[in-house]
Order: C-alpha cells, then structure tokens, then sequence
C-alpha cells in the first residue's frame, strides 16, 4: 500500500476559513460550528486511526433543511464536503480534509416511524445501529444486519459502507435490509429513494446509493426491514486443531445445504485474546474456534444442531459446546463481538484487514497468511466472518518502533492481493475509503475504474464530496466524456445515457 496521498489543500479556502465558519453559522446558528483546533481534535481521525487531519471546520446539522444548505453553500463556493456519521469507519472513510468542511450528522437520532404492519422501521442516519433492535424488541422484533460496532455505528455510516455482520450470511448485507432513504445532492436537492415497499420500479438507484461511501449524496433518512425474532436461536462452539480444519468445516456446512443464522471464526491469538478480556468460556487449547448459530423452529434447530456437529467432527473437531441458555448465547456472541477491542489489549497497535474470499479458499489463505507473518516480522490474529468468507485479519505492529506500520500497511496489502488473486474482492464490508484506494487496480482496469468515476461525475460534477477517497487517480468529468456503454448492455436504445 503505498505512502497516503490526499489533494493537494486549496489555499484560497483555507484563507477564507473564518468567513466560510460564519457562512454556515448562519445556517446552523448556536452550537452547530465547530472551528477552533481543539474543538476539532475529537473529528481528526475515523476507525483508521493510523492517519489524522483536521477539517477546515465541523458543522453539525440537525435538519434536512439545513444540511441542504450547507452542500448547496459549499457546491456554489467550490468547498469539499466530507460526511460523517458516529467515526467508527475502518478504511479512512471519514477522514477529514484539511480544506473541506467536515458535516457531522449525529445530531439526526431520531427514531420516526416503527410500522409493525409493514415491518419497516424509518430513522434518521445518526441512530445507532443496536438502537434499531432496541425500538422494536418489545414487540419481538429485530433488526438483522449487525456489525461488531453495532452499539456505536450509525445506520447512515452502514448505508455507505453496506455494512454486514455476523448475521449477515443468512440475512443479508444492509443493502438487502434496505428499503428506502431519503438523500441530498451535493447540489442541495432533495431526493427519496424507495419506501416501505419491498421493491422500486425503474433503475436500481436505492442500490446504487448503498455503499456509495459519501461519494455521492448524504443520508438524511433511512427505511430499513425490521423482522420477527426466531422461535429458538442457540449457538455452537467448536474447537479444532488447526485453522485450515476450522476453515474446512465452514465449507463443508454450506456444501451442505446448512445456512446458520450465524458462522463466525478466530484463530488462537484472537481466542486467547478475547477469553482473558470476556471471559465468554472459550477453550484455550485449540487453534481455532468456530462459533455457529442455528435458529428458526425448535424441532429445526435441533436436528440441525446434530447434522452440523456430525460434520464438524467429521472435519477434526475436538471440541463441542452446545449454548444451554438464552444467556450462555449472548455469552459466546460477547467474545466474539469484543475480540477487536480484546486484540488490542495484546498490542500496542494492530491494522484491521477487510477482504473477501470464496469459502473454499479459506485453508488455503489462512496458510498463506501465516507464511506473510514470517515474511514480514508481524504476529496476526485472524477473526472473520466465516460463513461468507469476510476476513478480518488484524496485523499486530508498534507504531512508536520506527518501520513497523509501514511493514503492517505492506503486510496488509499483500493479503488483500492475495484475496483478489484467489478470487475474491478489497473488502466485504468496510469499504475501500483510503486504506484500500492505492490497490483498486488490482481488481478493476483503467477503463472500469474512469466508468465508475462517470457515475460519480452524474452526481457530483464538481468532485466536492469526499474527495481523495475511493479511486487511486481522480479525473475531471470533462476529461471523461459521456457514460460508454458497450454494444447490448442497455435493454432499449432510448434509454438515457449520463
């Protein structure tokens, strides 16, 4: 990965900071502004904590009037905008500019509306993801997407990112959860996007949004499903002799016809690591932990609880635990919701990897993985997302050792090549932010890459939000010309073209 590169700061702005602070004053009165240095310091940094940058100036709205104020003052004076949600993003996402303004949307908390007919639950984009479930467990019903910083992330910043989760194998991504938002263009339009409904008519825009990484539109409203929690859920920990084992159980579940609700695994560091920190009740004498939840009927659960042990030991499991408790579940899923904080007990500093890979290819990786640590001098412990083969490597380092961040950024890289050599993608659900721009040509070429920057160009003409994120070289929309489509991608002729 190389050496972070952001545009180069526009002097003019950065001159005209103090009167581009009382422009948006006037938007936002009150406490809405934040300039002053220390004021800004808690905005320097996202999840990626390895880059820092302070904005030009922090606004925080708490109306979709004033939010299309803001882009339509910045889109008009050529400002950058970069949004942010609760700062959890793990790929720079939300790394501020030091020439743009910085639009904070944790003041829209709100819940406003929990439709139990319809089973759609409409929020703003500041409500944290675990809050959704919150709203609507009294009612048995539940919010599927779970990432393992539910209780903090915000389901705006999950719209961007099309955050997962360890549930995400049986229920989705957010963009399959995702019903309708509401958005304002960097133009200050406001648009809306689907609804309560299961799907839109016309072009897939609502999936064109998500995962858009703040490149296009900020969220001011999100409508997402909400569903009936299951009649039984328990869990399952198995423990096997070495990791490439663990990683040929998984497959062998799904080749199965199984699909957990759930199917979440950790190599030995991450296990020794998160049972001193937990105390979840994990074995210590195991190379990996494989942590599988069934749910659904009683009877379902059961008979299927028995066909997945039979094909774990089949694959070498030494250990079986069955959860025997409502609370003996939540217990195993606290360790391993806790393993990234309980790493960094272990290291003074350590990179969080995101990448995708077909199941099958998972013995084969975790081997690899182990031969780069050697490589590169670097211990790491593995915790994923097993079931659809969503890696999150974490690579151990010392920051303050001079050489070993820039040989865990060399390190990390090398495994996401490694991922779209064997198939698979950058990332699975953290997005591509900075951390992973330099290597979008591994998988796409000139070509692909300039045609997504068209769409880009559709919305946001004057490259303002989010610039520096994403792709690896930024061309003007002039120099790119129209949308190309090939010969027999567009159904009718007369469609519209960008």
């Amino acid at each position: 990965m190389s050496t972070l590169a952001m545009p180069a700061p526009n002097g003019a702005i950065l001159d005209r900071r103090d009167e581009i602070a009382a422009a948006l004053r006037a938007i936002v009165p009150g406490e809405g502004v934040v300039s002053s240095p220390e004021e800004m310091r808690p905005f320097e940094t996202d999840g990626l904590t390895a880059y820092r940058q302070l904005p030009l100036v922090v606004v925080l709205p708490e109306t979709v009037e004033q939010v299309a104020e803001i882009l339509k003052f910045c889109d008009e004076h050529a400002i950058p905008v970069v949004p942010r949600g609760s700062g959890t993003s793990l790929s720079g996402g939300a790394l501020p500019l030091e020439d743009g303004v910085l639009l904070s949307m944790t003041r829209f908390n709100r819940v406003l509306d929990i439709d139990y007919p319809n089973r759609t639950a409409t929020v703003q984009p500041g409500v944290t993801n675990l809050a959704i479930t919150k709203a609507v467990a009294a009612e048995g019903f539940y919010y599927a997407p779970d990432p393992s910083s539910q209780i903090a992330c915000s389901i705006g910043g999950n719209v961007a990112e099309n955050s997962g989760g360890v549930h995400c194998l049986k229920y989705g991504l957010t963009t399959n959860n995702l019903l309708g938002i509401e958005i304002v263009l960097m133009s200050g339009e406001i648009v809306r996007l689907g609804g309560k409904h299961l799907d839109s008519e016309g072009y897939d825009m609502l999936g064109l949004l998500t995962g858009s990484e703040g490149l296009l539109g900020v969220v001011t409203e999100v409508t997402v499903r909400i569903l009936q929690a299951p009649e039984t859920a328990r869990a399952v920990l198995f423990g096997f002799p070495t990791s490439e084992a663990g990683g040929a159980c998984v497959a062998a579940v799904i080749a199965a016809g199984i699909i957990p609700g759930g199917m979440e695994m950790m190599d030995r560091p991450a296990i020794h690591a998160t049972e001193a920190y937990t105390k979840a009740g994990y074995p210590l004498d195991v190379e990996a932990l494989l942590i599988v939840e069934l749910d659904g009927p009683q009877g379902e659960v059961d008979f299927l609880i028995g066909e997945v042990e039979t094909i774990a030991r089949r694959c070498g499991a030494s250990y079986v635990r069955v959860s025997q408790s409502e609370a003996e579940r939540q217990l195993f899923w606290l360790g391993r919701k806790a393993a990234f904080p309980a790493v960094g007990r272990i290291a003074p500093d350590y990179l969080c990897m995101d990448g995708t890979i077909p199941r099958k290819q998972l013995p084969n990786v975790l081997a690899r993985m182990r031969e780069m640590s050697e490589k590169y001098g670097l211990e790491v412990a593995n915790v994923f997302h097993a079931g659809d083969g969503n890696l999150h490597p974490l690579i151990l380092y010392d920051g303050n050792k001079p050489g070993e961040f820039e040989r865990a950024e060399a390190f990390g890289a090398d495994i996401l090549k490694l991922c779209v050599a064997v198939g698979g993608v950058l990332t699975g659900e953290h997005g591509v932010g900075i951390e992973k721009r330099d290597l979008m040509g591994e998988m796409f070429n000139e070509e692909d890459l300039k045609q997504q920057q068209r769409v880009k160009c559709a919305f946001d003409p004057q490259h303002l939000l989010n610039p520096g994120k994403v792709f690896p070289v930024l061309h003007r929309c002039a120099e790119l010309g129209r949308l190309h489509v090939h010969k027999g991608q567009l159904p009718h002729p007369d469609l519209p073209r960008f």
